[in-house]
């Protein structure tokens, strides 16, 4: 046991590659088998994904999770920057030119819409639990576009760690959420074809949240969803700590 032990430790990533692809195999099952496909596998292996991090911190007491055990400490490269990064950049390679060229100025619109209008919400929910110096709210609301524009926009404003602390939850709250309700949702809006992925990308803007929410809807859809999403991003950390925050400043003083 000792040996298969340390043979685990030394090919950690090997284990999380494998450990994701048991998880994802127990997700189609029990989407199967529970609810007859109407919620999606991939929906379900990020619940189970969310609870076994939250599992893992508390057996062990550490902060990174499941990776906090030295046998999956490989999840924690796996679901690191590095191969997010990856993973989002490689998306764009699925895309049709074509269908970008018909998205348009709507998929444009679609994209400085949903930074405002996140940006706006977060501001103003940060206001109401007190926050009251343009730092914290341009941090917040930033946060509240997605959890890596908050730390950018936190850093360049000056804000204190705490506030960046909170953007980041609020961002990751964001991105869960999105996961878990895009497949829901999907029939409802007309979530079914290129244009509409982009459109939804553009609006929701957080990358990780709208390439997980399409895969678990129609996997067909992730490039132009997390193509708009990813300028989304891009759009966020050049409004936020420049003119979103000015603005601010301009409303609440510094």
């Amino acid at each position: 046991m000792d040996t298969l032990v340390s043979v685990f430790e030394e090919n950690d990533l090997v284990v999380a590659f494998a450990l994701v692809g048991g998880v994802m195999l127990v997700s189609g099952w029990l989407s199967r088998k529970l609810t007859r496909g109407r919620l999606q596998g991939s929906a379900i292996a990020i619940l189970l994904g969310l609870v076994l991090a939250w599992w893992g911190g508390v057996a062990t007491g550490g902060e990174d999770g499941l990776a906090d055990f030295a046998v999956f400490s490989g999840v924690g490269l796996m679901g690191g920057a590095m191969l997010r990064d990856f993973a989002i950049v490689s998306t764009a390679y699925g895309v049709d030119l074509r269908e970008i060229r018909r998205a348009g100025l709507s998929g444009a619109l679609s994209i400085l819409l949903g930074v405002l209008v996140s940006f706006v919400a977060g501001a103003v929910v940060a206001a109401f639990f007190g926050y009251t110096d343009a730092a914290s709210l341009a941090t917040i609301g930033a946060g509240a576009a997605t959890y890596i524009v908050g730390p950018v926009t936190g850093t360049a404003v000056g804000a204190s760690s705490e506030v960046i602390a909170l953007s980041v939850a609020a961002g990751l709250v964001k991105s869960v959420v999105v996961m878990v309700g895009t497949p829901l949702i999907a029939p409802l809006i007309g979530l079914n074809n290129p244009k509409s992925a982009m459109a939804f990308g553009g609006l929701l803007g957080t990358t990780s949240g709208v390439a997980g929410g399409l895969a678990a809807t129609d996997k067909r859809l992730v490039p132009y969803g997390a193509m708009t999403a990813t300028f989304y991003t891009g759009v966020g950390c050049l409004l936020g700590p420049s003119v979103l925050y000015v603005a601010l400043r301009a409303l609440v003083g510094g």
